[in-house]
């Protein structure tokens, strides 16, 4: 997994609430356990048309707008990511580009999801994400911010938020490892404590 450490990228505004992880990834492209290749059917059914896979863009659907090309950063409302447990949720928005999405909040499984899997959930408060909108939608060429070591957000204007993440989370990201890469990082660890804590053996 790629480490995340700091991040200055263009943003897109999807300003939705309860976008639910249907919305995010249909079922119907469920069937791959492979994470290359989902961000073609990112949001499928708002981005195209009645077509569906392999229709045309829907031109009044915010990433198929101009300015929404080759951001790195996804800008929604409040509840991202609700609905059902899928993780092919955030390998569809990391594989069609992004690498942050900053929200009023998030579902807590797609957040836990997010961040096994190198996408960035961030929530700043209300004023400040109100701020941010404001700011791109007068110029949406100009870029934020995301610097992980430090949990803060900074705005085109320069405007700076703070945010919180797991520190156990944080860790993982900013050396780019998964949970089973952290494990087996400490392998000679486990296996120091091991052959100095032999099996106790109980009799009944």
């Amino acid at each position: 997994m790629e480490p995340f450490t700091t991040l200055s990228a263009r943003a897109a505004l999807l300003l939705l609430d309860d976008v639910d992880t249907d919305q995010i990834i249909p079922a119907r492209f469920l069937t791959t356990t492979v994470r290359s290749g989902l961000g073609a059917h990112l949001f499928a059914d708002w981005r195209l048309d009645a077509a569906g896979e392999g229709g045309a863009p829907r031109a009044d659907f915010a990433l198929n707008r101009p300015e929404a090309r080759g951001a790195g950063i996804l800008v929604a409302g409040r509840n991202f990511g609700c609905g059902s447990s899928r993780e092919h949720a955030p390998w569809a928005l990391r594989d069609y580009g992004f690498r942050a999405i900053i929200a009023k909040s998030f579902a807590d499984i797609f957040r836990a999801n997010a961040l096994k899997n190198g996408l960035l959930p961030v929530v700043i408060a209300e004023a400040q994400h109100a701020r941010l909108v404001e700011q791109l939608r007068r110029a949406p060429e100009r870029t934020v911010a995301v610097d992980l070591s430090r949990e803060a957000v900074t705005l085109p204007d320069g405007e700076e938020c703070s945010f919180t993440i797991d520190p156990f989370a944080r860790r993982c990201l900013l050396d780019g490892m998964d949970q089973l890469a952290f494990l087996l990082s400490a392998d000679a660890e486990i296996a120091a404590y091991e052959r100095t804590h032999p099996p106790v053996v109980r009799t009944i």
